[in-house]
Formats: C-alpha cells, sequence, structure tokens
C-alpha cells in the first residue's frame, strides 16, 4: 500500500541486566523518509515515551524489562528496495536486525483517483486511503511544496526552542506546523504550536485531574470559581471555618483551604474552640459575675470597663436558675467561691450566637459561724484531763522510787552481821563526898562485821 507504514516489534527481556544497571538502546542509520519511535516497560510497571522510551534505569539483577518499536516510512525508497535496521543496546556487541520490505504498488492503487480534492485541492492521487503526492509536492495531503520549502527547514519549525524532539514527540511536522497526534480517549487531546501542552497531565486530588474543581489546560490546572491550588484542592468558602458565634475560627486563627489554621498555639478543633489548657467557663467568668452580682472579687475596680459584655439577672433561689434541657443553646451551670468561702450559683449562655447571658442567685452560700459555748467547755474539759493526768503520772512515779528505796533498805538490813557489845564502867569523876554537880559518864561501845550504825 502506498502511504505511511507502521512495524510493531517486541524485543525479548534482555538478558544483559547482570551487566548493568540501565538498558539504553540504540539504532543506526535510518533509510530516508523512515522514523522510528521506542516504548520501554521498565521495572515495576513503568513506562517510557518519547526519548524515555529508550531507556530503563535502576535495574537489579533477575529484572525484566521489554521495549517496543514502532518504525513509519512516509515513502517508498528508490527501486522499492529492502532497508536494514540496526537495533542495540548501547555498550553491547549483540544486536537485532530488522529488515524492511516495502510494497509501494498494492491493488487498490489501480482503483486510486487522480487530481483528487481530497489531495490538497488536486495535488495527488487518492489511492489505498492516502494521497500520492505529484511531483514537486509533499506533506500528507500534499499541501506543501517542495520549491517552496525544505524538508530540514520544516523540521526546524517543528521543534521548540531548537531542541532536537519535533513536535514534543506527541505530533508530526507537516509543512512546517505541527499536526497533533490524536489520543484513544477523544477527551484526551495534544494542542499548542509544538504539541507541548496537554490536557491530561495536570496535577490530581483525590485521584481526580485538578480536584474535580477546575479544566487542565496545557499541564496546568485552571480553578473554578472559589478554589485554588495546583491541584484545585484549596476551597475558598470559608462557610466551613464558620463557628458557633458566626466568627471565622472564633476569632483565633485563619481559614486555609476551607480549614481553621489556629494562630494562638493553645487553641485548636475544627474552629479553634478547643482550649486544653485554659480554665473553663465558670473560672472565666467568675470575677464578673463576682464583681456585678456582689460588687466584691478582683474586678470590683474595673467591673464597669471589663465586665459588661453580658445581661445579668438575679433569681431568689437555685430552683429558679434555667435548666439545660429547656434551652435551645448551651448552657453551663457553675458554683463558686469567694474570699469569705461563700459559695455564689450562676449559668452561662450565648443566645442566638451573640448575646452572652447570665442567671446569678443573688444570695451568697456561706457556712454558719462557731458556737462558742462548746468549744469553751472543751477547752476546758480538755485542760482538767491533762492536769489529771499529769497528776497520775507523778503519783505512779513517787511509788516506783519509794518501792526501790525500801527495796535498797531492805537489803542493807539483811547485809548486816552483829558481832559484840561490851559496856564500859563508868567513872568516878568525884568522890562521893563531892556530888554537887557531878554527872554520870559510861560509854556503849558496839563493834560489829560489815557496816556499823
Amino acid at each position: 500500500c502506498t502511504g505511511p507504514y507502521s512495524l510493531y516489534s517486541a524485543l525479548d527481556p534482555i538478558p544483559y541486566l547482570s551487566l548493568s544497571s540501565e538498558v539504553i538502546l540504540e539504532n543506526g542509520k535510518l533509510p530516508e523518509g523512515v522514523s522510528i519511535t521506542y516504548k520501554s516497560i521498565c521495572k515495576n510497571g513503568w513506562v517510557g515515551t518519547g526519548e524515555n522510551g529508550r531507556k530503563c534505569l535502576n535495574i537489579s539483577i533477575g529484572d525484566e524489562v521489554s521495549f517496543e518499536i514502532a518504525i513509519k516510512s512516509e515513502k517508498c525508497p528508490p527501486q522499492g528496495k529492502s532497508e536494514t535496521i540496526t537495533i542495540k543496546p548501547l555498550g553491547f556487541t549483540e544486536n537485532v536486525e530488522i529488515v524492511l520490505n516495502f510494497i509501494c504498488e498494492c491493488e487498490c492503487s489501480k482503483d486510486g483517483k487522480p487530481l483528487s480534492e481530497m489531495c490538497h485541492n488536486g495535488n495527488g492521487t487518492f489511492e489505498c486511503g492516502a494521497c500520492r503526492c505529484n511531483e514537486g509536492r509533499i506533506g500528507r495531503l500534499c499541501e506543501c511544496s517542495t520549491d517552496e520549502v525544505r524538508t530540514d527547514d520544516l523540521d526546524a519549525n517543528c521543534r521548540k526552542d531548537n531542541g532536537t524532539d519535533i513536535c514534543s514527540n506527541n505530533g508530526d511536522c507537516v509543512c512546517g506546523t505541527c499536526e497533533c497526534k490524536k489520543r484513544e480517549n477523544p477527551e484526551e487531546r495534544y494542542s499548542g504550536k509544538f504539541c507541548e501542552c496537554d490536557n491530561f497531565n495536570c496535577d490530581r486530588s483525590s485521584n481526580k485531574l485538578c480536584g474535580g474543581h477546575g479544566r487542565c489546560e496545557c499541564r496546568v490546572c485552571i480553578c473554578d470559581a472559589n478554589y485554588t491550588g495546583s491541584a484545585c484542592d484549596c476551597s475558598l468558602d470559608t462557610s466551613t471555618c464558620l463557628a458557633a458565634n458566626k466568627q471565622i475560627c472564633n476569632g483565633r486563627g485563619t481559614c486555609e483551604c476551607g480549614v481553621c489554621k489556629c494562630t494562638n498555639p493553645k487553641f485548636q478543633g475544627p474552629t479553634c474552640e478547643i482550649c486544653p489548657t485554659c480554665p473553663g467557663v465558670c473560672a472565666e467568668h467568675k470575677d464578673c459575675v463576682q464583681c456585678r452580682a456582689f460588687e466584691t472579687g478582683e474586678k470590683k475596680d474595673t467591673c464597669e470597663r471589663d465586665c459588661s459584655y453580658f445581661n445579668l439577672i438575679r433569681v431568689k433561689d437555685r430552683d429558679k436558675l434555667p435548666q439545660p434541657a429547656d434551652q435551645s443553646y448551651p448552657l453551663s451551670h457553675c458554683k463558686e467561691r469567694d474570699a469569705n468561702d461563700c459559695w455564689f450559683y450562676y449559668t452561662y449562655a450565648v443566645r442566638n450566637h451573640t448575646e452572652s447571658e447570665v442567671y446569678v442567685v443573688d444570695t451568697l452560700e456561706c457556712p454558719a459561724g462557731p458556737d462558742i459555748i462548746p468549744i469553751v467547755a472543751g477547752v476546758v474539759a480538755g485542760i482538767v484531763l491533762i492536769g489529771l493526768a499529769l497528776l497520775l503520772i507523778w503519783k505512779l512515779l513517787m511509788i516506783i522510787h519509794d518501792r526501790r528505796e525500801f527495796a535498797k533498805f531492805e537489803k542493807e538490813k539483811m547485809n548486816a552481821k552483829w558481832d559484840t557489845v561490851r559496856w564500859i564502867t563508868p567513872t568516878n569523876l568525884l568522890s562521893e563526898n563531892n556530888c554537887s554537880g557531878c554527872f554520870l559518864l559510861f560509854t556503849l561501845q558496839i563493834s560489829a562485821r560489815g557496816d556499823s550504825v
């Protein structure tokens, strides 16, 4: 058949992988009008096309790769002789030789239509589904004149930035103009002067092209309204960041891509409403409730300035306080103690997400004063009991001491042994005739062994 011809060949798995970590194919000189493209099927199913179709990288021992080669002929060679193309891995001597046998005349050429309008205003014969150009005309539809342009010039006009790829390997150069290839999926297409653009290679989000919120133009996502980002996955809608009080992120953060980013690190949660280290609602409003309801507390001097943000409603007792079941908005019951150890009760709620409301019992619940009589009686009784206890202890110690002394005396008494008793006869100091003023003197002398008394 006349016109372009294609021959597809799949190389067997390469046996050189034990010697090299990469495989790169090269081919010998191609005949005029013959082009060749490669498609590599590499490790882990990675597929390479264009210049990457010639090679597979990061190959380990035991891995298998394959290549698909497409050979295309734009015209028949002189006299229709066969041509040979050599393909081999770079750096190796083994090669594959492909012999091209051209069939330039087909049976269908007998039914060709000379000067057919389908071949650019009759500049060729339409046969076998393609145009055979007249002398001096070139191109797929014979639309180019060899007198006006040269093949080299045409190819140069189809290379972007003086590169080597013609039409970015995504199209054919026809008369110096790129005609982009068609894709199997009609929704996917190449575009651009050099077929450098496409509408299917943009960033994806959630496995959707441009996140499903934009369109792909020249490999860049053009996002719909209210979306931004390289994959159009960032929403500009702030409704998902609105807190219960209708503020964005409770005024504690910024809304980025529909998600709150809390500027204060203490806060967290979908709308920066949670603060694990902050005091609760009751502790937060205690001082203001105390100063407005009872004119006491730490803020009593600045109460009017700092504590006018809520409506205060007084009730007589705790039974009159609102109950959570009766309200259509969140309600907190609070019980706090002041500096005098008196308790006060109140509720805190935000009505309609904007108006703060406090119900407070206007009577403090203070502990009863002490009863003096029982305290005095107890102190006196304690003193008496302590005195009696001390007296008993002293008496006990005296008894113990006396018993020890008596026992010591008895022991000494038993140890004493008497020896002799000798009387000394009295001596008359004066004669019997001189008795006036005289006295009798005698001596009792006791000798004993042991202790003397």
